[in-house]
């Protein structure tokens, strides 16, 4: 199976035959590599690859440094084994990533383990989310094209940050289940920390911290929530929160 990484060092593999980003021509390679794998099911024309590439303005000459780029993408693929005449194919002034077998991308893994993860949850077995949950957040916490930006590049960002945090979610409820709580509260404070703002997130780590033992430290988590709602949003938290906490401070 041909497995590629697009989070940390994105990487290609190739049975044993390993591809480094170094090969991948540079931080333009590795952006539209990574733009045509994940886009990989339709065709990329020219001009929307340019753009994304080039997001302030074109060169004058961008459809010759655009097919140079694809072109040395062509040959480091070709190292692993990979078809260079076919495995970015060029018709009608667009392009597309066409794998020649069963791929595995860390991405889509990812996100595939965290739909999995919260059906476990949905299903009330917290426990079979286990599993998916490790694969979703080992993933997620990599960083995406670090050192690149740009409005496509933030939009995955953004999407992968998300995803991460139902990851959190979902892998502080299978740790509970597992009674690794001292590893639920961590994951639920992770949560926390990536979306302040979230008052699920407040309460799943109230409820850990409880769980835990901790009753002080999460009547502290409440306060925390609530000082920062007011403070920010102007609001206060919602009944929900509020009788979690009464429950809790008893």
């Amino acid at each position: 199976m041909l497995r590629i990484y697009l989070t940390g060092e994105v990487q290609v593999e190739n049975g044993n035959r390993l591809l480094r980003e170094a090969k991948l021509g540079g931080p333009q390679g590795r952006f539209v590599f990574a733009r045509l794998v994940t886009e990989r099911k339709r065709a990329v024309t020219q001009g929307e690859l340019a753009e994304a590439l080039w997001p302030e303005s074109l060169p004058a000459s961008w459809t010759l440094a655009l097919s140079a780029i694809v072109s040395r993408l062509r040959s480091g693929l070709a190292t692993v084994g990979l078809p260079r005449t076919r495995i970015i194919g060029n018709a009608f002034g667009c392009y597309q990533f066409t794998p020649p077998g069963e791929t595995w991308v860390d991405v889509e893994a990812a996100l595939a383990g965290v739909d999995a993860a919260e059906g476990a949850l949905i299903a009330g077995k917290p426990q079979a989310g286990y599993g998916p949950s490790l694969i979703a957040t080992t993933i997620l916490r990599r960083p995406f094209l670090p050192g690149q930006d740009g409005p496509w590049v933030d939009e995955r960002r953004s999407l992968l940050q998300a995803s991460l945090v139902r990851a959190l979610d979902s892998r502080a409820e299978a740790l509970a289940a597992n009674n690794e709580i001292v590893l639920a509260v961590a994951h639920a404070r992770e949560a926390v920390r990536l979306e302040p703002y979230r008052e699920s997130g407040y309460r799943r780590l109230m409820r850990m911290l409880a769980a835990n033992g901790d009753r002080a430290e999460a009547v502290r988590a409440y306060q925390q929530c609530r000082e920062l709602l007011e403070k920010e949003l102007g609001v206060a938290p919602s009944a929900e929160t509020e009788s979690l906490y009464r429950e809790l401070a008893g």
